[in-house]
């Protein structure tokens, strides 16, 4: 049986033959794509990901999967919508398809094209999902009274209504959020605010999360500090060092947060 909270320097593909099927409850990871990522000289084969990650994802699993394309001789490759259809054709549901705005985009120059500023970040269900935890986010109008009126004849003899504003709402699937500001030595570091958001998003604490291009540990750590339980498969050992020395200070920030609660600031070792 395969270990839980561990991270395993192998390929995915060995990874999820260790697992029984229906076993996972979220996967977010966020694959080397089209070329744009120098990742060690490694490859993957999509296909056979793609399918093993359909077997080992619960019914009402969930799959997060970020990624993008690259243009060649003025012409996009489209691989991120090819890679949606395939994953729907094998029996996902394209549940959402999100956006992951960058507020920090890198400079490009480029005479035909404004500078890219946002990744695709697919979220694929199996069968209906068990969780949606939404994340809310402050009403413009928070606090006001508003009138409503509507331009429709039907109802111009009825008499206009005036309603409190909600304090909340759910949050849009734009995300805004800055570009890693620490690669930590990974040359395509995905920021912890954007992983945190779908774990909280897509699963409920003591939860198993996976992350099948663990890279840095970014999914991880932030399952860690969610209380979920996870397994990382990152190929590349040069990779694997940075993801145990942030898994280390992700349980040392845990230990302090626990003893913090507790009022004891010199507890025990988890």
């Amino acid at each position: 049986m395969i270990e839980i909270n561990k991270n395993y320097n192998e390929s995915n593909l060995e990874t999820m033959a260790k697992m029984p099927d229906c076993f996972i409850d979220l996967t977010v990871t966020s694959p080397p794509y089209d070329g744009l990522r120098t990742y060690n000289g490694y490859s993957f084969p999509f296909e056979d990901i793609a399918k093993e990650l359909f077997r080992i994802t619960k019914d009402g699993g969930i799959v997060v999967w970020i990624v993008n394309d690259q243009r060649v001789k003025g012409n996009r490759t489209l691989t991120h919508f090819k890679q949606a259809l395939f994953m729907q054709s094998i029996g996902f549901n394209v549940l959402d398809i999100m956006i992951w705005h960058k507020t920090n985009p890198m400079p490009y120059i480029q005479k035909d094209q404004y500078t890219p500023s946002y990744e695709s970040m697919f979220v694929f269900s199996k069968g209906k999902p068990k969780v949606f935890n939404p994340i809310m986010e402050e009403c413009k109008y928070k606090g006001k009274v508003l009138k409503t009126h509507t331009t429709n004849p039907e109802s111009i003899r009825k008499p206009n209504r005036t309603e409190a504003t909600k304090d909340n709402k759910i949050k849009s699937n734009v995300w805004q959020t800055v570009v890693a500001g620490t690669n930590y030595g990974h040359p395509a570091i995905f920021p912890e605010q954007l992983a945190n958001d779908h774990i909280l998003s897509w699963s409920n604490e003591n939860d198993l999360v996976y992350d099948c291009f663990m890279g840095s540990g970014t999914t991880a750590k932030m399952a860690i500090l969610n209380n979920r339980n996870w397994i990382g498969s990152e190929v590349s050992s040069e990779y694997c060092n940075i993801i145990k020395e942030r898994i280390k200070k992700a349980w040392e920030e845990k230990r302090k947060e626990k003893d913090l609660q507790a009022g004891n600031l010199f507890g025990d070792e988890m």
